[in-house]
Order: structure tokens, then sequence, then C-alpha cells
């Protein structure tokens, strides 16, 4: 029997998830696997629901991520009423999309991810979280941090009535309008997310790309992955969070798909394993060829980097400059390195303050005409967006009279679930070696899974359980030897 070490719940993500590292009798790493030990029950209960209240009822998934929820479900829902919101109406959504886009990227950069390169891997972990990160570079970082999140977030409230579950979509258009006055603040809110973003972008060359070892560490080949990449794009190829086609390309960069997302049908198959409760998914064409990478995979990414990756460029002038700045330094795209998911995931902040001061600037942003009523029912629909962590995609249909009779959701975890399998795996692979493994290391496999930033409340859904970190090593026997606590 082999060894085995268990890190249980794992850290610093939303939601709660375990890894089982198998070890060989050489105290080799044999296997490993990151499983989701939550039950989601979400697209049950919203059965027999009045299809117009979805995207009220979906914003309560997750308190962290219900913007992209919320964006979703309004878009399905106006697919089933097969109406097109006006053009103010998508102007006042993409603003508070994009104002959630610039939140919640910093969410997971300095709460989540910079304790690993501010304070380094095998930094002592009391230290190594958001107060550990504002102790080193200064109180007023981390004032602009609750700065920028604070005014998107009042974006996000003026249009939704609350940051946490917004509920101002409406089918064909929006519940409010913007006034004059109040495009005044958001101009200003929009200028400030701008000048953060470019400081954030400067402090993560500082920090991280300018420090030899760290860069070495966004390049390691236990933190790389060949596979497929998946993520919407304009009529120009470029990044898009809200509208245009689904593009997947192949490890080598080329394209292999380019579709309408209501057919993602066709191209997304699902798949179930006996040790997690997530669904995977994989290319449905090439069809399940289990957790494998390289040219006969048939796993795809999706998320900040599989943007980029899918894309040919950014959408604000900014944005593209780090764009290419980014590929130039990671050898050209596509770039399979997983840790290079936090760098692009801040040139995506900067294109949304960018969009957020186009938006701002807008004349039809304040326009009276923020809904259409030419409603025809179709009783299918499907809407998607980029989450923050990825594509999400959600189906409905209902019967004559509105109400919903199928639900399926498709977030952005379950596309990435596969992939971080095997990035966990090779991580663990590289890093652990014998039972007497050090806190740094098992923390150097978690950084394996937090570059997706994945939310399992979102993925998954359970009653809670118990927080504290328990990693079990056990012998041959499967007796317990040894056991490290995390409170």
């Amino acid at each position: 029997m082999t060894k085995k070490i268990t890190i249980n719940p794992i850290t610093r993500l939303e939601g709660h998830g375990k890894i089982e590292i198998f070890l060989d009798d050489k105290g080799n790493v044999d296997d490993a696997y990151w499983q989701v030990v939550e039950l989601r029950g979400f697209e049950r209960f919203c059965i027999g629901r009045p299809v117009e209240e979805l995207p009220r009822i979906v914003s309560n998934i997750c308190g962290v991520c219900p913007t992209p929820h919320n964006m979703a479900s309004m878009k399905a829902v106006d697919d089933i009423y097969g109406v097109e919101p006006t053009p103010t109406a998508k102007l006042i959504r993409q603003l508070s999309y994009n104002a959630f886009m610039v939140e919640d990227h910093y969410i997971h950069f300095f709460f989540l991810s910079a304790p690993d390169f501010v304070l380094g891997p095998d930094a002592d972990p009391a230290e190594r979280n958001i107060l550990g990160v504002v102790k080193k570079v200064g109180l007023e970082v981390g004032g602009k941090v609750i700065e920028v999140r604070k005014r998107c977030r009042d974006i996000l409230r003026l249009v939704g009535s609350k940051p946490p579950h917004p509920e101002g979509g409406l089918p064909g258009g929006m519940s409010r309008g913007i006034t004059e006055e109040e495009r005044k603040w958001i101009k200003e809110t929009a200028d400030f997310s701008v000048e953060f973003a470019r400081f954030t972008m400067e402090l993560f060359k500082q920090v991280v790309l300018d420090n030899k070892s760290y860069l070495n560490l966004v390049l390691n080949d236990n933190y790389k992955l060949n596979t497929y990449y998946m993520g919407l794009v304009d009529e120009n190829k470029r990044t898009n969070f809200y509208e245009g086609k689904l593009r997947v390309v192949n490890p080598q960069g080329d394209e292999y798909a380019l579709f309408d997302y209501r057919d993602y049908i066709n191209y997304i198959g699902e798949w179930v394993e006996p040790w997690t409760y997530i669904k995977l998914t994989h290319l449905k064409n090439i069809g399940w060829n289990g957790l494998n990478d390289g040219d006969k995979t048939s796993l795809y990414r999706v998320g900040p980097l599989a943007r980029l990756n899918v894309a040919e460029g950014m959408l604000t002038p900014l944005a593209q400059k780090e764009y290419d700045a980014m590929f130039d330094t990671l050898g050209g795209r596509p770039s399979h390195h997983t840790l290079a998911y936090h760098w692009a995931r801040l040139i995506e902040a900067l294109q949304a303050a960018e969009h957020l001061q186009r938006i701002a600037n807008d004349p039809l942003l304040t326009s009276k005409d923020i809904r259409n009523m030419d409603f025809k029912m179709n009783r299918v629909g499907v809407g998607c967006v980029e989450a923050a962590r990825g594509t999400l995609i959600h189906h409905y249909e209902t019967d004559d009279n509105g109400i919903t009779t199928k639900v399926n959701l498709i977030v952005a975890t379950q596309h990435n679930a596969a992939p971080i399998c095997l990035s966990i795996k090779k991580a663990a692979m590289g890093f652990v070696k014998g039972p007497e493994v050090k806190e740094g290391l098992l923390n150097m496999v978690e950084m394996a899974f937090r570059a997706y930033d994945p939310c399992l409340s979102c993925a998954t859904h359970a009653l809670p359980g118990e927080m504290p970190l328990i990693v079990n090593i056990r012998d041959r026997s499967g007796d317990l030897i040894r056991t490290i606590r995390r409170p």
C-alpha cells in the first residue's frame, strides 16, 4: 500500500477541496488527485421557478463572483424571450461587469496569490497572507486596494442594488438607468481604476519579473501544461468579457473551433469520475482521453491566460501593450505556463479599467432607452460571459408559461477541473520527495491550483464544514506517522 499525504482543506480559494498525494516505496509521488468534496444543487432547485426570476436567484450561488452568474442568466433570459437589449442597456450591463472584473481580479491577486510571491512560497504561514503582504508593500498600497474595490463595488450597487447578489437585470434590458450626476463619479472611478491598474502592473514587474527566482518559478516545467484553450472573442478576435463567439485553439495556438456559444453542447463534453463531485469537461469531438496533456489531450483551459491565448489581441491600448510584453517574455503565444495566469489576470484588470473609461464617456450611457420589450418566447435560452475565472454558460429551458423545466450550468472551475487535477499531479511529482515534506513544498503544490483562482462555491455546494488544514502522512500499511495542522 502506498504512502499518502492528504491536504484537507486546501487554502486560499473560494470553497472547500482537498489534495491526495500518493507516494511509492521510495517516497516519490506516484499519483495525486484534486478532489472537490461538495455537491452543487442549484440546477435542481431552479426548476419550477419563473425564468425571469433566475438572474436574481443564481446570483446567490457565490458571494465572491455573483455578477457573472447574474449576467450570464440575464443573457439566457434575453434568449428565452427572443429579445436584444437596447444599446444603453448593454452599456449599463458592461459598466457593472467591467467594474466587477477590476475588483474581483484584485481580490485574487492581493489576497490569494500575492502572498506566495511578495513573501515567498516557503514563508511562515502565519505571515503568508494579506496582512503579511500589506506589511511588506506598505499601508498605502493596502489602502489603494481597499479604495479601488470600494469604488467599483459602488458601481455594482448602483446598477444591481447591492454588490454581493445583484438584482438589476430584466429581459431585454435593465431596471434603472444612469444619470448625468452619476456619470461624474463613475468617470472618477474609471480613472482611478486605470491609475491603480498601471500601478499594480509595475508592482508585479518589480516583485515577480525582476526577481530571477520568482520568474524561474513561473517558467518552471512543473507548472507547465500543454492543453487546448477556450474563451470569448469579438469579431476582431480580441478578448471580450461580455459577448462574442467562443474560440478554441490547440496546444500549438492554431484555431481548433470558433462557434456560437448557443452551440456549446456540440463542442463541450462533460465527464464524471468517482473520486470527485465536480463534473470534468473535455472537447467532445476528440473524446475523453483522461488526465493527459500534449498533442493527444482532449482537455482545454479557460480563464485569464486562456483568454489571452485564444485572442489575437486586447480591446484597449494599454492592455495591448502589456499583452505583447507578456508573450515576448514567455516565448510567444500560446503560453502553457500555469503561473502566468497571475500575469494575465492583471492585464485583464487593466483592460476592464480602460473599458470602464470608454463606457463612462459614452453619450448613450445616460439615455432613458433602457429596455426592449419586443418579446417572442423561445422556450430555450443560453447565456455566456467570461467570468473572472473563465467561461460561464447558463442554459435554460421552459414550458409555454415561462416556468423553468431544465437548467444546466457549466462554470469556469468545471472547465478547468481536469487541468487542475493534472497541474496538481505535475507539481507534486516535481516538488514532493519523501514522507518528511516541508510545509513550503506543500504550498508549492497548492500554488498549482491557486493560479486558476478556482471557485468551488460556484462549482459545488454543501453545508459549512470545519476549516483547519490537516495533513496526514501515513506509512505503507496506512498507519499514521505524522499529522500537520494549520489552524
